[in-house]
Formats: C-alpha cells, structure tokens, sequence
C-alpha cells in the first residue's frame, strides 16, 4: 500500500469538503503529493494548505493539464470524485439531466482521455471513481442521479476490464449514506433510504485504501450493499417489488 501511494501524484476533484476532502487528506497523510480540485477555488485552496497540497480550482472535466503541471508533469492517481445529486423523476427538466450526464459521466470520460495514453505508453495508473451504491442499486425520487450514476460505473467497469492487463487499476467506490452536503441535500428520500446508516467520508476514505491494498474493483463502505446487489442480479422481480414498497412508504410521508 505504502509503495502504491507514497511519492505520488494524485489528484481528487471536488475535493473542497465531503468525501473529496477526506480522500486528499487521507492521501497525503500516505505520503501522495495531492492536488486538490473544486468549483470553489476557497474552499479547494483551504484544503490544499491544510495538507500541503495544491489548489487546482475550477470544472473537474478539464483540469487534467493543469493538474499534471502542477504535479511535475505526472499523475498517478486520478481520483474522479466529483458529482452532482440531481433529483426528480423522468420530468426533470432537460439542463438537470444535461447536466448530471456531463458531471457523473462525462468528467470521468474527459479525464480519461486525457489520462490514458501517457498511462498505456509507462504501463500503470490509478482511476478512482466515486459511483455510488445508486449506481449499482438506484436511488428513489432521483432519476438522472440514479440512471447517471449507473453510468459512471459502467465505465469505471468497461476501463478495468480493458485496460487492468496493460497495468491500469481502476477501483469504483460505491457507498450509500455518507454525512456530506450532499446528503443534506437529499431531503425526505434520503431521510428514509441514506440516513439511518449513513458514515463519515473519512469511513469512504478508509475503504478506498483497503480496497487499493487488496487490488479490489468495486469498494463498499457499506458491506452490506454486496448483499443487494446478488439480490437484485438474482431475483430481479423480488428486488424491484421491494424498492417499490419504500417508493410507496416515501410516497406517504410526502
């Protein structure tokens, strides 16, 4: 582990606070040489110098450049954390949708291109895509989120197997409930579904690095989302039956 991310350069997006925060700090307290990214350039800079890193502010879709100088010209480690919780049904309007296609998705497409040919040509390189456990279950009362995020793992999933025989790892961080604005964000559904087991991003941060220990994919903050998701390849009527129930149980508390 300590080779793996000692001397590294890596960099986290939407790295100003939540579980973006805490991957940066727990990377340089490994010993990594972070670069820290956010829309909020304060709230980037302030983490930066709480860890001896470097602010890189700005749309994590095209900060790889200037992320690379920043680090001497090499990255290491692509952490592809930030994200959008877009919420509402198929109604949603058009620029919600638009838009937690172009930050859930295509940032990490972007950032990819961008990553892989010096990658491939050296034969190693870590992408480190925060999903969601939406993207492998779903997420009531939120559909570009949910149908988003499944995209994001569908390409973290489609880089590994491609890639992992040319020295590429790429790990895909799943959690539930994590105590973030985000989740403050989430309202009613998220008081129902996320809360109750909701964990510290500093617990996300600690499954991450157990997870590049072990050479692992998928990363589960919460174990037992494992156990939903064999349920839901297993018995796909009996899984959606049960969503069903919390969508009517969430249904009346509204």
């Amino acid at each position: 582990m300590v080779e793996a991310v000692q001397g590294a350069g890596v960099v986290v997006t939407g790295a100003g606070g939540g579980i973006g925060a805490a991957l940066a700090r727990r990377f340089a307290a490994a010993g990594a040489r972070v670069v820290v990214n956010d829309l909020d350039a304060g709230k980037a800079k302030a983490v930066a110098d709480e860890i001896g890193g470097t602010a890189v502010p700005g749309d994590a879709s095209g900060i790889v450049d200037a992320a690379r100088d920043a680090l001497g010209g090499v990255v290491d480690v692509y952490c592809a954390n930030a994200g959008v919780a877009a919420g509402g049904s198929e109604a949603a309007e058009e620029a919600v949708w638009a838009l937690a296609w172009d930050v859930n998705v295509m940032a990490h497409v972007r950032a990819a291109q961008a990553l892989l040919p010096e990658w491939l040509e050296r034969g190693s390189g870590r992408f480190v895509s925060t999903v969601s456990a939406a993207g492998l279950l779903t997420m009531i009362g939120a559909a570009p989120y949910s149908v988003t995020k499944h995209g994001a793992h569908a390409f973290a999933e489609w880089l590994s197997l491609t890639y992992r025989h040319r020295g590429i790892k790429v790990h895909a961080i799943c959690p539930q409930g994590v105590r973030t604005d985000m989740l403050a964000g989430t309202g009613s559904a998220g008081d129902l579904v996320l809360t109750p087991t909701a964990i510290e991003p500093e617990a996300v941060a600690d499954a991450l690095f157990a997870g590049i220990e072990e050479d692992r994919f998928l990363i589960l903050p919460h174990p037992e989302v494992a156990g939903y998701y064999r349920h839901r390849a297993a018995d796909p009527e009996r899984w959606l039956t049960t969503m069903n129930h919390i969508q009517q149980k969430w249904e009346a508390t509204r």
